[in-house]
């Protein structure tokens, strides 16, 4: 193993020699060109483009992971919560669940006709942003002066609060006989996206739902980058790298904090919706805690505190998960003599992949910068060298 990471990395070494020094910023445009026109090179509604965009919107919940655990420093594991509530807003703002009010705005023609509460997704994903930020600075504020094991129990019973709220919603009244969610019954019958000029989305047509996915990943990504370079960036690296010094130099603690999980929240909030109208169903059954695990692996595959990395993780994982286990390699053991399908053992694929990961490239796919010389213990030569005092002359 040591062998091969001494190849790889006298590969990039020489990599990096040969390429131009803004083939970084070309590989982007030649990305983001592929990205437009992906729709195109396949069918309107095959498996790919459903993969596709189902693995885009995990690279969406990564990205926003990523922000509490890779930058901040602070973990995570109750992270579908947030799915949930963004889910929700759909199931709230976009049907006719509600039954007891009469709500239009921007709706399409056919849901201004419908009882219940009918918002343009716009205006849904709006409020999703505001409740999930809201909830992700209520989840926060009990971590304050948590660390390490302590704030991992508080955000998983954090998780488990909301997946329970979701199950048990049903009983919770909101006045008019109406209820709070559904339970496992669920919220159907949830208005596509409608946008004037092109009419409401379809799923025997995927390549819209495709184009609004990746509109809301292009979004997310530039605020990360943004994000990631400016003071509060700084100040989220600040604190995950010595939280005692960062304060006493003058950041912020509560502040600071509850900016990384209100962020983070908010990245869920908006992939949740996007699912909740694309699975047209809001079903307390898709909240499960195994979720948050599934998406934590991703910025963990990718290089945690990595923009590129939680990219990267999200789409490679998605992908496997919804295009490549189940529409491509299902049936490979029986060509083994094997009577079983990998649907069955995906859970086993993965924890072999994060092993795999784990031996030959601890640090990710794409790591951030002192995370890998940190993994490669780089980053204590440094400091031995740099702290080092200089020898007295002779008495």
């Amino acid at each position: 193993m040591s062998e091969l990471r001494a190849l790889l990395g006298e590969w990039r070494a020489n990599a990096e020699k040969v390429l131009p020094p803004w083939w970084s910023k070309g590989l982007a445009v030649v990305l983001l060109v592929i990205g437009v026109i992906l729709p195109f090179l396949t069918g309107a509604s095959s498996g790919f483009l459903n993969g596709t965009i189902v693995a885009v919107a995990y690279a969406v919940m990564s990205l926003g992971l990523n922000v509490v655990v890779g930058m901040a420093g602070l973990l995570d594991l109750g992270y579908v919560a947030f799915y949930a509530l963004g889910a929700y807003c759909v199931g709230w703002l976009g049907s006719s669940f509600f039954f007891g009010v009469r709500v239009h705005a921007g709706a399409s023609p056919a849901a201004g006709r419908l009882i219940g509460i009918h918002l343009n997704f716009v205006l849904i994903l709006v409020a999703a942003v505001l409740v999930c930020a809201l909830a992700g600075m209520i989840i926060g504020l009990p971590t304050l002066r948590l660390r390490g094991d302590y704030i991992a129990i508080v955000t998983l019973a954090f998780g488990e609060i909301i997946g329970v709220l979701a199950i048990n919603g049903q009983s919770i009244g909101v006045g008019g006989g109406m209820t709070l969610t559904a339970g496992n019954l669920g919220i159907s019958a949830v208005d596509p996206p409608y946008f004037p000029g092109s009419g409401a989305f379809s799923l025997l047509d995927l390549r819209p739902w495709y184009w609004l996915i990746f509109g809301i990943l292009l979004i997310v990504l530039f605020v990360n980058l943004r994000v990631r370079d400016s003071r509060l960036g700084r100040a989220w690296v600040a604190l995950r790298e010595d939280e005692t010094a960062a304060v006493s130099m003058g950041i912020p603690l509560v502040k600071t904090k509850l900016l990384a999980y209100a962020t983070g929240a908010a990245f869920g909030g908006m992939a949740g919706a996007f699912f909740g109208a694309y699975y047209t169903e809001v079903n307390a059954g898709q909240f499960a805690f195994g979720f948050s695990i599934f998406i934590l692996a991703m910025v963990i595959v990718g290089g945690i505190g990595s923009v590129w990395g939680a990219l990267a993780g999200g789409l490679l994982l998605g992908y496997i998960n919804n295009y490549l286990i189940p529409d491509v390699f299902n049936n490979l053991p029986q060509a083994f003599g094997l009577h079983f399908q990998l649907t069955t053992v995906t859970y086993g694929i993965f924890g072999f992949l994060l092993v795999l990961v784990m031996i030959v490239r601890p640090q990710g796919l794409f790591p951030e910068r002192r995370r890998k010389l940190e993994m490669t213990g780089e980053v204590a030569a440094l400091d031995a060298e740099l702290g080092a005092e200089p020898e007295g002359p002779a008495a």
